[in-house]
């Protein structure tokens, strides 16, 4: 009886080697994100908040990676909300997730309707939509004794964030890649935020994740993000790079050339003459006693 194998082509073997070193430098750099500011610790409870889109999907795929690798030992368990949206196709999260072992659980509550009802024709349902899904996983994360939530933001994503709030809102902020919620009870970590969309995107494609589009907020024109974005590609297009600089000067601040008084004291530059400035001459005063 004769076997028939199958045999890859040049270009099957040129794909999977390709995917294989993305997979292996965005986990290094998620790796990296880890180690820089302390995301993940020994015996952490992680909470994976699983969208259907390209970003928590990769995030989810590449925490195991390094779950199985890591020396300290920690859970993952991914949690997805079932936002109620037309359409939502609810068998797609689950039957991935029993294909691939990983413990989780769909959260259902309609913020849809919620979105609908209070935000007028027209606007913009991005903010309300957000503030009320990070509400309903902010409770379940308290509720079952996570310690860590894991959002699925990437280093485009916080560039773009740094240019709302400059250009739409007047402040100097972006997204940092670990936070502490605003009622104080949930430690925030962003592990993706060393690595670019375009290489998870190119990841979503070699490793053939089931995505799921947004229907509530994808479709709405002229949002400030996509102005954003909009200019960031074309930045990026005329000098490559410019993005990650920008991403490397949100970890590069010097409050002393900026003009925030609460960050630093510019008052007492000129309050009682030079001695004045002893403050800001590191083991000055120790040389003087």
């Amino acid at each position: 009886m004769k076997v028939h194998t199958h045999v890859q082509s040049p270009q099957d073997r040129a794909q999977k080697f390709n995917g294989d070193k993305l997979f292996k430098r965005l986990r290094k750099n998620v790796g990296k994100a880890i180690g820089d500011y302390g995301m993940i610790r020994d015996g952490d409870r992680v909470m994976v908040c699983l969208s259907g889109g390209k970003d928590s999907y990769a995030m989810l795929d590449l925490l195991l990676s390094l779950q199985r690798r890591a020396p300290v030992d920690f859970e993952l368990f991914a949690v997805n909300l079932d936002q109620k949206q037309p359409g939502f196709p609810e068998h797609v999260l689950p039957e991935y997730l029993d294909s691939i072992g990983v413990d989780y659980h769909v959260i259902e509550r309609d913020t849809y309707s919620v979105v609908k009802e209070i935000v007028p024709e027209g606007k913009t349902t991005c903010g309300l939509c957000s503030r009320l899904r990070r509400g309903n996983l902010y409770t379940y994360a308290k509720d079952n004794g996570f310690t860590k939530i894991a959002l699925g933001h990437h280093l485009d994503d916080i560039v773009e964030t740094f240019f709302l709030n400059l250009l739409y809102g007047g402040t100097l902020k972006a997204m940092p890649p670990k936070l502490k919620s605003d009622d104080g009870e949930n430690i925030v970590i962003r592990p993706l935020a060393y690595c670019r969309e375009a290489d998870l995107e190119k990841l979503a494609a070699v490793r053939d994740y089931p995505i799921i589009p947004c229907n509530l907020c994808g479709s709405q024109p002229n949002l400030q993000r996509q102005v954003i974005k909009a200019m960031l590609g074309e930045w990026d297009r005329r000098q490559p790079g410019r993005t990650e600089t920008i991403f490397r000067a949100l970890g590069n601040v010097a409050p002393s050339q900026l003009c925030d008084a609460a960050l630093f004291d510019f008052r007492a530059l000129d309050a009682g003459g030079p001695e004045s400035l002893d403050w800001l001459m590191p083991g000055r005063a120790a040389n003087n006693d």
